[in-house]
């Protein structure tokens, strides 16, 4: 039975989609940019402040599916910059410990309003 996920703690969705869905024991988490889940503004800075508020509103979103990032089974991660990569990975790494999910990034190029960095997660329920 597939169950939307929404905290007030998180960012709003900014179009038709859900925070993230929860389905035969996974949490799926929609891609999380930098915003502020306060605010709801955005928070444009370099690549790890970007991916620490990106962290902290994936662990918010799990922690509202009744999950963590210690049950993230796979990440994607999207740079606008490749050359990002290093400062991403800097701070994701503080986020996890081994065994790593498995994971994939790639420069995105155009991501919107200009962030710097996006990630959504599937993790165990």
């Amino acid at each position: 039975m597939r169950n939307a996920v929404h905290t007030d703690k998180a960012p709003r969705p900014i179009g038709p989609y859900s925070q993230a869905i929860v389905e035969d024991g996974f949490v799926f988490v929609s891609g999380q940019g930098a915003i502020n889940p306060v605010t709801g503004q955005i928070e444009r800075s370099d690549a790890r402040s970007e991916t620490t508020r990106v962290f902290e509103n994936l662990k918010t979103i799990l922690e509202a599916a009744g999950s963590s990032l210690a049950k993230v089974v796979k990440c994607n991660v999207y740079l606008r910059d490749i050359n990002d990569f290093a400062a991403m990975n800097d701070v994701y790494a503080t986020y996890f410990e081994a065994p790593y999910p498995a994971r994939t990034t790639i420069q995105a190029g155009a991501l919107p309003a200009g962030i710097a960095v996006e990630i959504e997660c599937v993790a165990r329920a």
